[in-house]
């Protein structure tokens, strides 16, 4: 195995036989360096479980993997890396894909990806006609009994939360062991996600080469968007119903006008009927979002439900918006959209009976496959809000006893170290807060880099990563583009809002073009208001493209380097169906 150096305490061997690693869509997960807790609990699950999505989908054998290092995934300098080796022998092994098939669903259009070199056993017949057997039953009608164990899933992660117990009721063992046990369970979820991920875009594809055959490429996107069962959009819908009902309400307008910190409590203490419907509202919310947030697979991290100000800031930006912006408005166009290009494409093929068969299913598919890819991803993160919760519990408690100075320092605990933990008497407090404030450091210093975004072997070292603060790129003058991949189709102008962190949109108006380096399921709610999205990375699988799709956004993906190119406040013109974002005026 590969990789010598450790950086960080999270850090991995890497795999020599297969070399490449990248940060494409990972970073949409993880965006931040994982703290030594998940590294050793969370993604260590994820590994097992992703090994074992490869081997459901006959893509590979469990023996081409070793049985106790990462290989699929890697740490380096605390961030996480997926192996793209793998992903793209998939697609070599897989009948009627290639590992440029590959590369353009997880890199987008990310400049310096080195070529596939064949090696020694990655030709493997015996595979091919494995994934292809898996291809042809996810179209078939048994299909269906997988994806209401997806179903089935999310209801049993709802019901977690629903019956979490009183937690300060358990002493530490117990939390402990609560963790324990349920992020046991995320190899499996884990698992599920990663084969309906890869599954997706099997009709998907089909879709794809028809459409382009018959010169209607234009036809994709609608028929990809518009699904109205996307879990990660469900948020959304919520909270336009709150930021309505805080646009109504003149006093719900003033408390919002003093701003989100503390607004909560002060919501709580108003007598008023309307308040009080909102804050029943916000309650049954929390209930039922709270696991979402900002880098939401890292325990560590807060959600809407440990900071509630997070989901009231994005409230707050949604409340300005008119109500033309309505999600549900939106989802109704898409889903006529999709509606109308799956008549016409059909229409198209209709002289070919084994086509058009093979296109009626692809449709069909597409639409079950699609909702359930994003519905295994959020059972994932309710599943890992509970295991959340206990270690917050946990943390509560060292701070009060001196061992960490934040309830969040739990994450910096390693998880063979957390028995030695909860053990340690008031004299070892100086000690472990030491070894904290360290590690927390070093995360700290981490997070300020830009890592390398695809490394073949050996990785460059951290100290030669770039800070995210820097700005040796040339910001775009007034006519000039920049290029990305089309994400979802429409043209928009607006005023450029650099926005670098969903915890604080409070830039953004109704109208504006967000601009972000990455999203993920934290920044949905900026969506609605924004008049288009521009990502720094991203590729046909990422989330942006699958929220703007089906909130009607224009979306330009893999615009590199726009969050440091284009000026803030800027003019812009963004084309989704190109995929070229042009400065206006300043």
């Amino acid at each position: 195995m590969g990789q010598t150096d450790r950086y960080y305490v999270t850090d991995t061997d890497l795999s020599d036989r297969f070399p490449i690693y990248t940060r494409a869509n990972v970073g949409e997960v993880f965006p931040d360096p994982v703290t030594p807790l998940t590294s050793g609990t969370g993604l260590w699950r994820a590994e097992r479980g992703w090994r074992t999505a490869w081997e459901r989908m006959g893509a590979f054998e469990l023996a081409e993997f070793p049985s106790d290092v990462f290989c699929q995934l890697g740490v380096v300098g605390g961030y996480c890396y997926l192996n793209a080796s793998l992903i793209r022998l998939f697609g070599e092994r897989a009948p009627g894909l290639s590992w440029q098939d590959m590369d353009a669903q997880f890199f987008g259009a990310q400049p310096g990806i080195p070529a596939y070199v064949e090696a020694p056993g990655d030709v493997r017949p015996d595979l091919t006609e494995k994934i292809g057997g898996t291809f042809a039953s996810i179209l078939a009608f048994f299909s269906v009994d997988q994806l209401s164990e997806i179903t089935d899933h999310k209801s049993r992660t709802i019901a977690l939360r629903r019956s979490r117990p009183d937690l300060t009721t358990l002493n530490d063992a117990e939390l402990w062991a609560r963790y324990l046990e349920l992020i046991g369970w995320h190899e499996w979820l884990f698992s599920q996600h990663i084969y309906t991920t890869y599954m997706a875009t099997v009709p998907v594809g089909m879709i794809s080469a028809i459409a382009t055959a018959v010169g209607r490429p234009d036809l994709i996107m609608p028929l990809i968007s518009g699904f109205g069962d996307v879990d990660s959009a469900e948020p959304s819908h919520a909270m336009w119903a709150m930021g309505r009902l805080v646009a109504k309400s003149s006093r719900l307008t003033a408390a919002f006008d003093a701003g989100t910190s503390g607004l909560l409590n002060k919501l709580r203490s108003d007598g008023s009927s309307e308040v009080q419907q909102f804050v029943a509202m916000f309650d049954d919310f929390v209930v039922n979002f709270g696991s979402r947030g900002p880098n939401e697979w890292e325990a560590r991290s807060p959600t809407w439900e440990t900071r509630p100000e997070l989901a009231l800031s994005a409230i707050e930006r949604m409340r300005l918006a008119p109500s033309a912006a309505d999600p549900a408005t939106h989802s109704v166009d898409r889903a006529r959209e999709r509606a109308a290009a799956a008549e016409t494409l059909l229409a198209l093929v209709a002289g070919d009976p084994a086509v058009h068969g093979q296109l009626s299913v692809a449709i069909s598919a597409s639409q079950a496959w699609i909702p359930a890819r994003e519905r295994t991803k959020t059972n994932n993160i309710r599943l890992i809000h509970e295991c959340r919760m206990p270690m917050r519990e946990i943390g509560r408690r060292m701070v009060i006893k001196g061992f960490f100075d934040e309830v969040e320092d739990f994450g910096f605990v390693q998880a063979e170290e957390m028995e030695d933990l909860l053990a340690a008497q008031s004299a070892d407090a100086a000690t472990w807060r030491s070894v904290v404030r360290e590690r927390r450091a070093t995360y700290e210093s981490l997070a300020s880099k830009s890592p390398q975004f695809v490394f073949v072997g050996a990785p460059a070292s951290p100290d030669t990563w770039e800070s995210r603060s820097a700005s040796a790129v040339s910001r775009l003058a007034v006519g000039e583009s920049l290029q990305g991949m089309p994400g979802c189709p429409g043209l928009a102008t607006g005023r450029a809002r650099v926005v670098l962190d969903s915890n604080d949109p409070t830039a953004l108006e109704p109208g504006d073009i967000l601009v972000a380096p990455i999203t993920d399921p934290s920044w949905t709610p900026l969506f609605v208001p924004a008049a288009a999205v521009v990502v720094d990375v991203g590729a046909p699988l990422s989330h942006a493209i699958i929220v703007s799709r089906e909130l009607g956004i224009p979306c330009v993906i893999s615009a590199t380097d726009a969050t440091r190119r284009i000026p803030d406040g800027a003019r812009l013109e963004v084309n989704g169906s190109t995929g070229v974002v042009t400065v206006l005026a300043e």
